[in-house]
């Protein structure tokens, strides 16, 4: 009996790269940085939180974003870098529901301490905006049987638009390959558990696409209905 049910379209595959600009804005001590972000632009967020994942460096495998790393480094304020560094962008459906949190966090820690926190002048926090360039690779991953072997041919850009950018750009902050896997109904949604449980925070892309090759290696993926 033939089904006359179609299987979901092909997955494409797409590489993407992270242009930065330079604002003019910098800071020098806590008061100032907690009056930028109230009103410095969405992008420039956006870069200081997600964008260390594209720089061929990984800054700080303890500080998962700009701020944090500059509140270790630059104001040597160890308690704010913890508290900057747990905030998690994923878990925001606006970025700016974590301005207000990125506010309150600086307010905080300014009511704590009996002096603000300074930088040295040649380590002032510079914001920079950034833009996120798409590419299409041409290549696609036609069924569910074909991620093992897709993976690991991902690159660093692909990654980060595939499962970082994905969780903010997507209404259900889920990644682009889980949604689609869930196109192909109940057999995959052990696949698309263990997938939304990846945090995309805990090191560097290389990292990240290795523990999604890992998950995906780990269970048994069919072709496809």
């Amino acid at each position: 009996m033939v089904s006359n049910i179609h299987p979901p379209p092909p997955f494409h595959i797409v590489d993407c790269a992270l242009v930065t600009s330079v604002t003019g804005r910098s800071v020098q001590n806590l008061r100032e940085l907690r009056d930028a972000l109230l009103d410095v632009e969405i992008s420039s967020m956006y870069n200081h939180f997600w964008g260390g994942l594209l720089r061929p460096h990984f800054d700080d495998p303890e500080f998962h974003n700009d701020f944090a790393i500059w509140a270790r480094r630059g104001l040597h304020d160890r308690v704010l870098a913890e508290r900057l560094a747990a905030v998690d962008p994923a878990e925001y459906s606006e970025l700016e529901e974590m301005r207000d949190d990125l506010v309150d966090i600086c307010e905080d820690r300014l009511a704590e301490v009996d002096m603000v926190p300074w930088a040295p002048r040649d380590q002032q926090f510079h914001f920079q905006s950034a833009t996120v360039v798409v590419f299409n690779t041409g290549r696609v991953v036609a069924s569910p049987g074909q991620l093992a072997d897709a993976l690991p041919r991902f690159s660093r850009g692909s990654v980060f638009y595939h499962f970082v950018d994905a969780r903010r750009r997507n209404d259900d902050r889920c990644d682009d390959l889980s949604r689609w896997l869930a196109d192909f109904g109940s057999d995959h949604l052990d696949l698309v558990a263990r997938l939304g449980a990846v945090d995309p925070l805990q090191g560097s892309l290389h990292d990240l696409k290795r523990r999604v090759t890992e998950v995906v290696g780990a269970v048994a993926v069919g072709g496809g209905r």
